[in-house]
């Protein structure tokens, strides 16, 4: 059958059409996405304002279009921490409802680290044994360990690259002191964490996931998507420390000369690197592999098996 995804993150909305079944990959047959930067849309009180909300809605309306023009049966929809967090949530929901007529489901921190700990298992096979993943969203990271499709642990921090530049990497670029302040916060909020991975048994095989993890690595010179998702890409954390060395002075405008580095993302690409660089730090992690797959296809992969 032919299925939608509308994914309502912080930083994109997108919507993935795909071909799938129960026992088989979801094949890919178009993407459409925009640009929305949701958690910039809150005002001061943490309610979505009138403009966010009023592009949000029309947006899912035009997801509608496109699913319908390409045939999807079903459309999944989903919202994560822009929406899970705002004040004015329900509010934003039953607009959503109300004016497109979908019914957007917010997933917990928790949900979407499963979700995509579900996705990565199935990308990697079983052949991976213990799984490691990390996952930097815009809103929140999440970490997932464990043997089987269901993590053993997970976590979810609120450490997104887009909230970590919001409030505490203001400028642009920012100060020094703005990024020994971020590096300190950062590694304070994933110590406190950790403490139920440091004591399992060491992973066999490290995942990373999301766009600000193909963009650090793209820089470090892995392949480019154009390539496909079969080629092995991998980010070290050497790679990331000279990242972070390198972006550091650099303005939003003059990183998007980096390969793999959008005009809309630009701004929050030191945040992902600082985080990436202490996850893998006190996680004891030299290197990972990226994996294409992530949380929009663990929600297929669940639905299709609630299905059968």
């Amino acid at each position: 059958m032919r299925l939608g995804v509308i994914d309502i993150g912080s930083n994109t909305i997108h919507l993935l059409i795909v071909d799938a079944h129960h026992g088989a990959a979801p094949i890919p047959a178009t993407s459409h996405k925009r640009p929305m930067r949701l958690a910039e849309h809150v005002d001061h009180e943490g309610r979505v304002c009138e403009s966010g909300t009023a592009s949000l809605t029309a947006f899912v309306r035009e997801c509608l279009e496109v699913a319908e023009e390409q045939g999807a049966e079903e459309i999944l929809a989903f919202a994560t921490s822009a929406i899970r967090e705002a004040a004015n949530g329900d509010e934003v929901l039953d607009r959503v409802r109300d004016e497109s007529g979908v019914d957007l489901q917010v997933l917990g921190g928790e949900d979407e680290a499963r979700l995509t700990f579900l996705a990565a298992r199935r990308w990697e096979g079983w052949s991976a044994g213990r799984l490691l993943v990390l996952d930097i969203g815009g809103g929140s990271l999440e970490i997932t360990l464990g043997d089987d499709e269901e993590p053993d642990v997970a976590r979810s921090l609120l450490l997104g690259a887009g909230r970590v530049t919001r409030e505490l990497l203001p400028g642009d670029p920012p100060t020094a002191e703005e990024i020994r302040t971020a590096r300190k916060r950062v590694r304070a909020v994933l110590a406190r964490d950790i403490r139920p991975f440091a004591r399992m048994k060491d992973p066999d095989t490290v995942l990373g996931t999301s766009k600000t993890m193909r963009s650090l690595a793209r820089i470090a010179g892995a392949a480019p998507s154009g390539q496909g998702p079969y080629v092995t890409r991998v980010l070290r954390l050497a790679d990331v420390t000279g990242i972070i060395a390198r972006v550091s002075p650099m303005s939003a405008k003059e990183r998007t000369s980096l390969p793999g580095v959008s005009a809309h993302r630009a701004h929050q690409l030191l945040a992902g690197a600082i985080v990436a660089e202490a996850a893998m730090d006190l996680l004891g992690v030299p290197e990972l592999e990226i994996c294409p797959w992530a949380m929009r296809e663990g929600v297929l992969l669940r639905y299709l098996e609630q299905l059968a």
